[in-house]
Order: C-alpha cells, then sequence, then structure tokens
C-alpha cells in the first residue's frame, strides 16, 4: 500500500464484508485483547447474523490503550485472519458498540456492569486477573489493589469491579445477568463467584447483605471452555492484511483454523445464539475444561520452554525436533491424556492428532516466548492435578517433573546457565523472587524446594512432595550440566520403563 493508508471503517472497508453492527448492547467484556477478538467476537457475530438480538460488545481494555484506540479510529471494527498453511481468509466480526481502557475509567466499568441493558459480563483477563492466592486458591486479601478495593473508592481489580457492579445492580434495577469466564481456570464459573462472594464478604455486613443476596438470588456464573491458538500481531502480518482489505487496520489478529467454545447453558438473563458459530452447550464443560488445560495448554507449555532451551523462536520450530515431539507424545500418553474423563462425543484419538496438527502450524509462527510467558500462573492451572494422580498411586510425573524443571530453567537459571534469548523474553510475575533463589542454590534440588516448596509456586499440594521436588531438581541439573535433549531423554525414557513396568504387573 503506498501513500497515506485509508483507515478500515464502515464507509470503506474494501474487499472484506462488515455485518451491521447490534444496536445495542448487551454484553460486557473485560480484557479486550486479542483472543477476545478471534473468539468470542466471532462466536457472538455468527449468532447475531443467525438469530438477531440485542447482543453488542462494549469491550474493556484492561490498561493498554493501543486496541482502544485503533478501535475507535476503525468504526470500532479489526480483522481477523484464519491462518494455515494453505492460505489466508480475513473476517471483520463488527460487533463492538464501544471501547474504553479500565485504567482511565474505572467507575465507568461499575456503572456497566450495574447498567439493566447489560446482560452478560464476559472476561478473558487471564489467570492473573482473578487476584487469588497462588498457596490458597482463595482471594488475596494482602494484593494491594484488592486492599483498596474493598476500602472503596474507585475499584481497580477485575473482583473487586465485579463486586462493586453487582452491589450496585442489586440496589438499583436489581435485573439479573450472568458473568461468564473465559479463561483458563478450572470450574471458572464456580470460581469467578467464590471470589466474587468472598469480596463481598469482606465487606461490613450491612453494605454487603443486599448484594450477596441478589448474587446467590440473581446472578449466573456458568463455567466455559474455549479454545484457538491467537498469537501476537506482527508488522508483517499487520501490512499483509491491510493489502489484502485493500485499507489499513491496525490491529488485525492472526488465529489458527481450529476453534472450540463449550458452554454450560445457565443464562440469568438470555444469551446469544452462539452455537450457531459452533459453540457446544454442555452438561460436561468441566470435562472440556481438563482436556483442554491438560491435553493442550500443559503439553503447549512443555514444547515451549523445552523448545526455548534449544533456541527455537516458535512453537512449529519446537516441535518439529524430534526429540520435543517424543517429550509432548509422552506426556499426553502416560500423564495427561489417563488423567481426564473425555467428553461425550470427542474422538481422543483424532483430538490428539490435531494438536499436532495445529503446534506445527508453520504459516502461523507461534512464539515459544509468548506461549511460556506467564508459566508461574498457567502451570498452577495446568499439572498439580495429573501430578498428584500419579503421585498419590507411588508412580513419577516424570514428563510434569520436566515441565517444571524446564520452566524454572528459562525463568530462573542457575548461575553459569544461559537458557538462551527467547527464555530470557519470557514474562513472568515470580521472576523476581525466583531469580535470588536460583542465585542462591548450590544445587537443582536447592531451587525446586525453594520455588515449589517455600514459595508454594503450584500450591500446598506439591509443595509437600519431596520425590517429585527432588527429581524435578534433578533434571534442572540434568539441563544445567548436559542440555536439555539429555533432560529429555533421561524422562521419556524413565516414563516409558515405568509404563512397561505397571503393564507387566497387570495380570493376563
Amino acid at each position: 500500500m503506498s501513500g497515506t493508508p485509508q483507515r478500515l471503517s464502515r464507509s470503506h472497508h474494501g474487499a472484506v464484508h462488515v455485518p451491521r453492527t447490534p444496536a445495542r448492547a448487551g454484553i460486557l467484556h473485560l480484557g479486550l485483547g486479542s483472543f477476545h477478538r478471534a473468539h468470542q467476537a466471532v462466536y457472538t457475530a455468527a449468532a447475531v447474523a443467525a438469530d438477531g438480538g440485542d447482543w453488542g460488545i462494549v469491550g474493556v481494555a484492561s490498561r493498554s490503550r493501543t486496541v482502544v484506540d485503533a478501535m475507535r479510529a476503525q468504526d470500532l471494527l479489526s480483522s481477523v485472519a484464519t491462518i494455515s498453511p494453505e492460505g489466508m481468509s480475513l473476517s471483520i466480526p463488527g460487533v463492538h458498540t464501544d471501547a474504553f481502557v479500565a485504567a482511565d475509567e474505572p467507575q465507568r466499568v461499575v456503572e456497566s456492569i450495574a447498567d439493566p441493558g447489560i446482560r452478560i459480563v464476559t472476561l478473558t483477563v487471564t489467570e492473573n486477573g482473578y487476584s487469588s492466592s497462588p498457596a490458597t486458591g482463595h482471594l488475596d486479601t494482602a494484593d494491594p489493589t484488592i486492599v483498596s478495593d474493598l476500602r472503596g473508592g474507585q475499584s481497580r481489580s477485575t473482583i473487586g469491579q465485579l463486586a462493586r457492579g453487582i452491589q450496585r445492580r442489586a440496589a438499583a434495577s436489581g435485573a439479573p445477568l450472568t458473568v461468564l469466564s473465559c479463561d483458563n481456570l478450572a470450574a471458572n464459573g464456580a470460581r469467578t463467584k467464590a471470589l466474587v462472594r468472598e469480596f463481598l464478604e469482606a465487606l461490613p455486613a450491612t453494605e454487603a447483605a443486599e448484594a450477596l443476596a441478589f448474587l446467590e438470588s440473581s446472578v449466573s456464573f456458568p463455567s466455559s471452555m474455549v479454545d484457538r491458538i491467537v498469537p501476537s500481531t506482527t508488522p508483517a502480518l499487520r501490512s499483509e492484511v491491510s493489502s489484502l482489505l485493500g485499507v489499513w487496520d491496525e490491529i488485525p489478529v492472526p488465529a489458527e483454523p481450529f476453534t472450540m467454545w463449550a458452554i454450560e447453558d445457565d443464562f440469568a438473563a438470555g444469551r446469544p445464539a452462539w452455537e450457531a458459530g459452533g459453540a457446544v452447550f454442555s452438561t460436561e464443560v468441566g470435562r472440556y475444561e481438563d482436556m483442554k488445560v491438560r491435553l493442550l495448554n500443559g503439553t503447549h507449555s512443555l514444547i515451549a520452554y523445552l523448545g526455548a532451551l534449544q533456541n527455537a523462536e516458535t512453537i512449529p520450530d519446537a516441535v518439529g525436533r524430534p526429540a520435543t515431539e517424543r517429550a509432548a507424545r509422552a506426556v499426553l500418553a502416560h500423564e495427561y491424556t489417563p488423567s481426564i474423563q473425555v467428553p461425550s462425543g470427542v474422538d481422543i484419538a483424532e483430538y490428539e492428532r490435531q494438536l499436532f496438527l495445529r503446534w506445527g502450524n508453520t504459516a502461523l509462527g507461534h512464539k515459544t516466548s509468548q506461549v511460556g510467558t506467564d508459566g508461574s500462573v498457567k502451570l498452577r492451572q495446568r499439572i498439580p492435578e495429573p501430578a498428584l494422580r500419579l503421585l498419590d498411586r507411588g508412580e513419577m510425573p516424570h514428563m510434569i517433573a520436566l515441565t517444571v524443571a524446564a520452566y524454572l530453567s528459562c525463568i530462573a537459571p542457575r548461575p553459569g546457565f544461559d537458557p538462551g534469548p527467547f527464555a530470557a523474553a519470557m514474562k513472568d510475575a515470580a521472576r523476581e523472587r525466583l531469580i535470588p533463589l536460583a542465585r542462591a542454590a548450590r544445587t537443582g534440588a536447592d531451587l525446586a524446594e525453594a520455588s515449589i516448596t517455600d514459595l508454594r509456586l503450584f500450591g500446598a499440594d506439591l509443595a509437600n512432595r519431596p520425590a517429585f521436588i527432588e527429581r524435578v531438581g534433578e533434571l534442572v541439573d540434568t539441563i544445567g550440566r548436559d542440555g536439555v535433549s539429555a533432560a529429555i531423554t533421561e524422562s521419556v525414557t524413565a516414563a516409558e520403563t515405568d509404563m512397561r513396568s505397571r503393564a507387566s504387573e497387570v495380570p493376563a
């Protein structure tokens, strides 16, 4: 594109159809990032096209003004680029009716939740956005933002904003509301409700009584499982998409062809016909959650950390290496897949085959540094239950131990070990706490014990499993001394040996 590019707009939208935006908003979405625009917005556009309804979306970014400013300059439009090795296709959902930044207008978030015209609040604020204690899973009442929110004034935490908005809604219209978490938390609906309730219960009883009663009678919190790989936007993608559109889109979203959304059908005030976009309404959302969080996300994390330690910039590059693919297949076969109940109608062998096709999508270019970011929070959702399942049976989860060892080696390498540039590019809130521990550790076991037991990085249960912690420490030492390939070989061999031993003990 030459000269000053014309911006994407409703009057000049180039070659891709822009659907009519709903007249009014019925959804408030917290977390206006790429995933939301490539997932919930796409499903909502399909729902409105099929069944109509006032289901426009008011998008709220947590802090960044980049997306909000761009959307406002583009008539609240952005494109989704679906990318596969076969090529790229473009769509423009066009369902947003407004956008703003929560950090700039925190009270507006509360007022929007209280607005009776808003019937659903959806969330993609990441696992970090729920203000829960890593050790207990309960509301972190020592978090300075939660402390401030409980004192009154402008609420700035997501949980505080939800609680204060529900409090105001109860006192004003009393209109029913649905809060729908779309983050990778086990039982995310029940978890969100519990955290909101804990916030309200921390207020003076006279201040919270009406809101607590309203929470129980008129606010539903269905659980959901979301799945679509959405890498970061690059300048090259921005230019390619804009050339195909014929107009400039500052914020196109790249996404893989695969998409899935499983939802509990428990909506207090109606919902869009999301099934028109392929959403599945199910009583087995917990099974979908476990399948996705462990098989996709848990293995994805392992691939990212092993890949970064092998100087692989992208997930396709990482999983394309035989040793990493062998590790990924081993953790699936021996540790993650046996830990789940497969949802009805899902062919698990086909699902796993699709996983490797998705990870191997070279056109998508998903970076190991992006997938490996925030591992201290992500792994806490992914590894404890399947690890504990084996430990309780007297078996060692070698591949999950390798995941933790590779994570620690990326985020807090011991002195003398260089994990490489892609590990260094990973962002993690725990890095500042872990690095001094790594510097002080004489062995991998010291680092493992300090992070897993003392910091309780992965919760209280794993903190009290010395055999697991010892195994993680051994693998940290192997990575530092012999390299990540040696650690992969050691872990996979041990996992396969244990599996054969168990099989030989089964009576014929």
